[in-house]
């Protein structure tokens, strides 16, 4: 009896591992990732399986699509007019009508905040005269002195009667050493977290976390960009850990989208539907100003949609690219786009920290600048303080600011939000703050690359093959 239950077990065991390697080689896109899922499924036939239906990336786009409703349409009658992009960049802007649920809106005006210095005294501001509704959405709401400024004004806020929402990323809420949410409950303040995590039973869950950054006061004031709430952004005054960040002060119709991009994420974690003048007021336009759209990101129906638009604007490019972002790791495809560009002869210049806070991420990094460099891109290495923010930038009219960063996690399992604007003089103002940046970093060589010690070699090889899982 006990042969036969050991024979049925090995033979329920190995169906289903077959199952399992079948699905993936069937449905996942990378191939790196198939070898190996499907090798540490042939190894380990049931821990393999197990964790593959568990945590698989497919699997999780299937459960985010389910779980999240379309958008409920708030928001609809102000997302502004139609505006119509520069000739050059038209195609580009086309690509975007496609995978963007909002149009390109006019009238906008746009203002970068370099670090938290300049960034959380003007969203302090912003809360402390709202009038009628706040809505802030990070993924780290820190309990530090800095959060504890936030936490003040935004209790003093809901105790003058305006209506408060904050929406902190479950995951991204452990970073503090205590949950804010409840927190901000007990001062009177609605709070939620975003998709929390019960194991084992949402552990297919994990990875749906929900990375973005803005906060919109009254709906016509947003803030959006890459900074969390955590006093590292002050960079002065941070001690050992300070974070350079870039965050954007908004005005014009494209905050309504921004709103509609909170309020569906808030919908859809507590049930609340948010409507109404105090979060959709009529906006307006500040004459010429920047057209503007958000693009949100996410493992649901906006699948991918951010590597679409970073793959369309590489190829669109005519002079010159600008590429800020803490954590960078292109798949082939993008390292396909950004080669292309630059045998065409665009300037592709990737600004990266020379000390990452990720090490692994680091190294699988530094195993991909080779077939970078050896097409002609350009690396540059930023000294410390680290440096957070994230831009892309093309021709010095086409922006992209937001809080996706160039990796798998961001490009296909957080949500993200990105705003994308057409405007030279936006696009001057960033590329001078990228110039001043790119004068104080470090050019990375392709010599640099080749004559590293072999050790230092295979470590950073052996860690690109984990970039699928990272």
């Amino acid at each position: 009896m006990e042969q036969l239950l050991a024979i049925f077990a090995s033979l329920a065991i190995l169906a289903l591992a077959v199952t399992t390697a079948g699905h993936a080689l069937l449905f996942k896109r990378d191939g790196r990732s198939v070898i190996l899922w499907v090798g540490f499924i042939i190894l380990l036939p049931l821990l393999g399986a197990g964790l593959y239906w568990l945590v698989a990336v497919n699997r999780i786009r299937r459960r985010a699509s389910a779980l999240r409703p379309q958008p409920a349409g708030h928001g609809d009658s102000v997302v502004g007019k139609p505006a119509k992009p520069p000739y050059a960049l038209r195609l580009l802007a086309t690509l975007c009508d496609r995978v963007s649920p909002f149009p390109l809106s006019g009238g906008n005006t746009i203002t970068p905040l370099e670090n938290g210095e300049v960034a959380f005294p003007a969203m302090l501001d912003a809360i402390e005269h709202a009038r009628h509704s706040v809505a802030l959405a990070t993924y780290i709401f820190d309990d530090d002195p800095l959060g504890q400024r936030f936490l003040g004004a935004l209790a003093a806020a809901a105790g003058r009667g305006v209506a408060v929402r904050v929406l902190i990323d479950a995951v991204g809420q452990r970073y503090s050493r205590r949950r804010m949410v409840p927190v901000l409950r007990s001062a009177g303040i609605r709070a939620a977290a975003f998709m929390p995590v019960r194991v084992p039973r949402d552990l297919a869950s994990f990875n749906l976390r929900n990375h973005r950054k803005l906060l919109v006061i009254d709906g016509h004031t947003a803030f959006t960009g890459g900074m969390n709430i955590r006093v590292g952004h002050l960079t002065a005054t941070a001690g050992v850990s300070p974070i350079r960040d870039l965050q954007c002060r908004v005005h014009g119709p494209v905050v309504a989208q921004l709103m509609r991009v909170f309020a569906d994420d808030w919908t859809f974690t507590t049930g609340e539907d948010l409507s109404g003048e105090a979060w959709f007021p009529e906006l307006s336009t500040f004459g010429d100003g920047v057209p503007a759209r958000a693009i949100p990101d996410g493992p649901d129906e906006h699948f991918e949609a951010l590597k679409l638009v970073l793959q369309g604007a590489l190829a669109e490019a005519r002079r010159s690219v600008v590429i800020v972002t803490p954590y960078f790791l292109p798949d082939a495809a993008l390292i396909s786009a950004l080669n292309t560009a630059a045998l065409r002869g665009v300037d592709v210049d990737i600004l990266l920290p020379e000390h990452n806070n990720l090490r692994l991420v680091q190294w699988a990094s530094h195993a991909q600048y080779g077939q970078l460099l050896d097409r002609g891109c350009r690396i540059w290495h930023s000294p410390p303080p680290f440096d957070h923010s994230k831009l892309m930038l093309v021709d010095d009219e086409w922006v992209l600011v937001g809080s996706t960063n160039w990796d798998p996690r961001s490009l296909r399992l957080n949500f993200e939000l990105n705003m994308e604007c057409y405007s030279p003089a936006l696009g001057n103002t960033l590329r001078n703050w990228f110039e001043r940046r790119r004068i104080e970093a470090r050019q990375v060589t392709l010599k640099d690359i080749q004559e590293q010690p072999f050790a230092f070699r295979l470590r950073d090889s052996t860690a690109r093959l984990l970039i699928p899982m990272l």
